[in-house]
This record gives structure tokens, sequence and C-alpha cells, in this order.
């Protein structure tokens, strides 16, 4: 198994945890935990490494939805769009995951560069 994917996977998750302000314990358990998943499903099928990455994003954004709400949210619209999230395209996660936003479609920053 790619060590080195899998740990760059979590410091991109990490990192855009950090650039909203959610690196809280319960987050970053969620992220360890959709780590740990990921981590044994990527061993079942080795070709789908590349899209790890993303399906850990759509994990945590998932696991945060019922705790915290939506995660990460759009701030690209501007003061008078309604609160809407951002999602991870493609939908499959990879092989190079970018945040879309949900209402415009527009790439808003690639895993790990909000």
């Amino acid at each position: 198994m790619d060590h080195a994917t899998l740990l760059s996977a979590r410091a991109r998750v990490l990192a855009d945890l950090e650039a909203r302000h959610l690196a809280t314990p319960a987050a970053v358990s969620a992220l360890e935990d959709a780590m740990s998943e990921r981590g044994w499903w990527a061993e079942q099928w080795p070709a789908g490494i590349e899209y790890v990455a993303g399906l850990v994003a759509q994990d945590v954004q998932d696991a945060l939805f019922e705790t915290v709400g939506r995660w990460p949210l759009c701030l690209s619209c501007g003061d008078g769009a309604p609160q809407h999230s951002l999602f991870i395209q493609p939908d499959l996660g990879g092989p190079d995951p970018v945040w879309v936003c949900e209402e415009t479609g527009d790439v808003v920053a690639p895993l790990g560069g909000l």
C-alpha cells in the first residue's frame, strides 16, 4: 500500500479543516476514522489509491454534518447568498479532487487549498 498517498490525503483534509477553523478534537477524530476505513479500502483495491484523498474529505464532510453542520461552507459567493457548502469533485474523489461551490458549480480550491 502507498502510505505516502494516505498521509498526503490526511494532511490535505487537515489543512482544509484548519483553514476553516474546524480542526477540533471531534473533527480530527472523524478524520482519523476516515483514514482507518479508507486505508483498509485501499488495501482491498490498490488501484483505487488515487481516489483516497477525495473520499476521505467526503467521509469527514459526512461525519461533521451529523455533529456541526455543513463543512466547508462556501465563502466565495458573497454576503447576499444563502449559506451553502462546497463539495468534492469528481464525485468518486479523484484523482485530482477539488472543492466546488454547491450553488454555482465553480471550482473554489483544490483539496488542501482552502
